[in-house]
């Protein structure tokens, strides 16, 4: 699903440098490859305030933009408590840290992945 300039591991390591540039916390890189077509990987990165939200996510998307690679969309810009940037095989959620503790996007797809192995099994 990448156009030809950048490799779906080229637009994931371009996605950390900008969460990287405006100090994004507890980034996560999820590999969900082998639980859903829908993207390869998810990364999930805290700000700490709604402006630094809003900062950390267009950051990414500038820098996609700029490397040629413009998102597919920007999502919850109006409230900056969880802004997803959908850069096709890789998709970008920026959360305040009560919402992403709330969510708990990671143990969602943890769990999928601990299903998975019990249905081989």
């Amino acid at each position: 699903m990448t156009n030809d300039k950048m490799t779906t591991d080229q637009i994931r390591d371009l996605a950390l440098t900008a969460l990287d540039d405006l100090k994004a916390k507890d980034v996560q890189v999820l590999d969900v490859r082998k639980l859903t077509s829908i993207t390869d990987y998810m990364i999930v990165a805290s700000g700490t305030s709604s402006r630094h939200v809003k900062a950390i996510a267009d950051n990414v998307a500038l820098k996609s933009k700029a490397a040629g690679h413009p998102p597919l969309s920007v999502e919850g810009e109006r409230e900056a408590e969880w802004i997803l940037v959908d850069l096709f095989d890789v998709v970008v959620h920026v959360m305040l840290p009560d919402t992403r503790a709330f969510y708990q996007l990671e143990k969602l797809w943890e769990f999928d992945a601990a299903q998975e192995r019990k249905t081989r099994a």
